[in-house]
């Protein structure tokens, strides 16, 4: 089992460590492969699968009432008197809301969450992987100019229909305020979707999110430069971990996502290398080789500062 890093990440929240008033420290190993143990079936059945689908609007075109659907990970022995954190998990310029493969119990993000849950060595959390295009044609054939209105969807269909009708932090009630959950929600995405992580969740919600994961981030996201400026625009808001990772063989995005790293803790003071951010380079292509090892890694930073 290689680890190229280890983090000490101290989680605080209110004044208080997650573990209790007297502080303690999370450690979080950021791994250079996926221990195959993780990608075994959970004897137990681990969590469920399913697909929803929710109401939102055609905002590429004209405006009307759509449905949508979109697939969901609730963890083994969910309970709605509970409170879950949310990873919305992004899909790539052709794919849709199967690209991750969390449509059925073979999944391997179910895999890797159900052992991860049952090692102990994250909180449960529910994952959800919508379609990232916000218009009436959402097919794999539609407008690519669609994924760059999906912040609109976000924050005002698909945020709220999750905090709805699933047991998630916000108080979905008269005065929701869809800001109030931000530290108990995450963005992560693959190509286009870690474009969308970027340019979308960072620097147009930062204010509904509080962690993010690029993985292979495409050619159109924001320069390093672009990133730091687009944050001046959230004064009041923290990132709590920015998390990034793309193959060296990478002919796609390797450029595009390097251009939005460099020096960028050096240009926002949000972010603070291996404090709450890191830049992790594997050899591999623009494949699930990488996006894979992303979610792993990023699934056990989530939720922990």
């Amino acid at each position: 089992m290689n680890k190229i890093l280890r983090i000490m990440l101290l989680s605080t929240l209110m004044g208080a460590t997650l573990c209790g008033m007297s502080g303690c420290a999370k450690k979080v190993e950021i791994f250079d492969s996926i221990p195959s143990e993780y990608l075994k079936t959970v004897e137990d059945g681990g969590g469920t699968v399913t697909r929803f689908t929710y109401p939102t609007k055609d905002y590429f075109g004209d405006m009307s009432e759509i449905e949508k659907e979109a697939y969901i990970y609730l963890p083994p022995n969910y309970d709605e008197s509970k409170k879950y954190n949310v990873m919305y998990l992004l899909h790539g310029v052709g794919g849709d809301v199967w690209e991750w493969g969390m449509t059925n119990d073979n999944s391997d993000v179910k895999k890797m969450m159900d052992n991860l849950i049952e090692n102990h060595e994250i909180d449960p959390f529910i994952v959800i992987t919508p379609n990232g295009r916000s218009a009436k044609d959402h097919s794999s054939n539609s407008n690519m100019q669609s994924f760059y209105l999906f912040g609109k969807e976000l924050r005002n269909d698909l945020i709220p229909y999750v905090d709805e009708h699933y047991a998630t932090y916000a108080d979905y009630s008269e005065g929701y305020d869809i800001t109030a959950a931000r530290d108990h929600r995450a963005c992560a995405g693959l190509s286009m979707g870690g474009m969308q992580t970027t340019n979308i969740g960072l620097c147009e919600c930062l204010d509904m999110f509080s962690y993010f994961g690029g993985f292979s981030s495409c050619p159109t996201t924001y320069s390093s430069d672009e990133i730091a400026e687009k944050l001046k625009s959230f004064p009041d808001y923290d990132i709590k971990y920015f998390y990034n990772i793309c193959g060296t063989d990478d002919g796609i995005a390797l450029w595009s996502h390097s251009a939005a790293m460099d020096g960028l803790c050096d240009k926002c003071d949000k972010l603070t290398d291996g404090k709450n951010y890191i830049w992790q380079t594997r050899p591999g292509g623009h494949d699930f080789g990488i996006w894979h090892l992303g979610f792993f890694n990023f699934a056990q930073i989530a939720f922990t500062q």
